[in-house]
């Protein structure tokens, strides 16, 4: 199945519709309908087990969901006939864990997924590379291995090397959760700066400012299920659940 190239502006970037998924006898998502519009911010909370980085690995089929529904841009992710790396080009992920290869240069880093999946020239990918570098800061780190980096600065790799892709939209999975207090500000920088250029992006975190600030949707779940969904600013002052009431209680 051929994906289109240019997204009528009425069609969802991301839309899940009763979304289900067990790890045998454990239920983990319970029937989670979302809808992330281009260009929308959506943050996802909740405590540890809610199911927040299982629904985000789903949407791109690290995953395979137990039933329901997933389309990205209009294109049924579940149907067997669809290429899912074609789509997967689509979405840019950044992990928890940066998951850059230890032994490879920053520059080799962002390159090598161009050079082979999107099938771009050595030089092409180089300048690409180069300029979401430079994009998230790190321009003067194109030789340096992961190692001699610091976690923030290992993770604003991630994002360059996600967005060397050029992604309609970014998955972010805890993306500070695994870095020193100092160093989240940079990372949260960087995607503020994403979120201003109109970039699609659903984000699992603990960072509420960010969430208040940024977001344009925040989604509280818990259980496999989303308890609570609304405006930022309005979920956090006010919390309509009680269950949201008394997880950012502890939170904030």
């Amino acid at each position: 199945m051929t994906l289109p190239d240019q997204l009528p502006n009425d069609v969802p970037a991301i839309e899940i519709v009763d979304l289900r998924k067990s790890f045998g006898a454990l239920e983990v998502l319970k029937g989670v309908d979302l809808t992330v519009n281009p260009g929308q911010v959506v943050c996802v909370i909740g405590p540890s087990g809610s199911g927040k980085s299982t629904l985000l690995r789903c949407v791109n089929l690290l995953e395979e969901p137990t039933s329901g529904e997933i389309r990205v841009e209009g294109i049924d992710v579940l149907d067997p006939d669809v290429d899912i790396d074609r789509v997967r080009a689509r979405i840019g992920m950044v992990f928890q864990q940066f998951n850059l290869f230890q032994h490879l240069t920053v520059l080799r880093n962002l390159t090598i997924a161009q050079q082979r999946v999107l099938g771009r020239k050595k030089e092409d990918a180089r300048q690409v590379a180069l300029a979401n570098l430079q994009r998230v800061g790190l321009g003067e780190k194109v030789d340096a291995y992961p190692a001699h980096l610091s976690g923030g600065q290992q993770q604003r790799v991630a994002i360059a090397r996600a967005l060397s892709m050029e992604p309609d939209m970014m998955l972010f999975d805890e993306p500070t959760s695994a870095l020193d207090p100092e160093l989240v500000g940079d990372v949260l920088d960087v995607m503020r700066s994403l979120a201003a250029s109109g970039m699609t992006m659903m984000v699992v975190t603990h960072e509420m400012g960010f969430a208040r600030e940024v977001g344009d949707e925040l989604v509280f779940m818990d259980q496999g299920v989303i308890v609570e969904s609304g405006h930022p600013r309005e979920v956090l002052a006010a919390p309509q659940h009680s269950r949201t009431q008394a997880f950012l209680s502890k939170v904030l």
